[in-house]
């Protein structure tokens, strides 16, 4: 739904982070997401092990790219689109997309360490839960601390104990 209004409302980029804090207030409000859980795996897609939410910075950004490339390719047939390119042009440089895009783009080609690093080293860093004891990696883990049950050995059948019914009533 904020997509359409991304070309036509002037968003600062406070508001943006505020809705996408909101967002993630409501999903833990309704038990959607955990209060502990890491923030960062929203935004993974599904097939990588996320939730797939949609960052809302990054789809404002790109969907401004998306518009100001639309206004540059030559539509000399489209009124309408050569109107509002005059209309950019006489804009200040706050209200402008093609000014904002240029931006952003500049903005997106610096590099970032922390971004970087954060973005390539969420899915190898952060393991989900349980996946270290499937992969093999228990070297790091006191058994005897974590209450570690190994498998058992072949042959041997688990004996289950019936457990006792204490002096509560029948239906127990």
């Amino acid at each position: 739904m904020l997509r359409y209004s991304f070309g036509i409302i002037n968003w600062r980029t406070e508001e943006i982070k505020k809705v996408d804090r909101k967002t993630r207030k409501m999903l833990t409000t309704y038990k959607m997401h955990h209060p502990k859980a890491d923030i960062d795996r929203l935004y993974v897609k599904k097939k990588e092990g996320g939730r797939g939410l949609v960052q809302i910075e990054a789809a404002y950004k790109a969907e401004i790219i998306n518009i100001a490339e639309h206004l540059s390719t030559n539509h000399k047939e489209d009124q309408f689109v050569s109107i509002v390119k005059s209309h950019e042009s006489t804009q200040p440089n706050m209200n402008s997309i093609i000014k904002r895009a240029a931006n952003i783009t500049e903005e997106l080609s610096q590099p970032n360490e922390k971004s970087d690093a954060k973005q390539d080293g969420i899915q190898h860093t952060k393991a989900r839960f349980g996946e270290s004891l499937k992969n093999g990696k228990q070297s790091n883990i006191d058994k005897n601390q974590s209450h570690y049950r190994p498998e058992a050995p072949r042959g041997f059948q688990e004996v289950k104990v019936p457990r006792l019914r204490d002096n509560g009533p029948e239906w127990w």
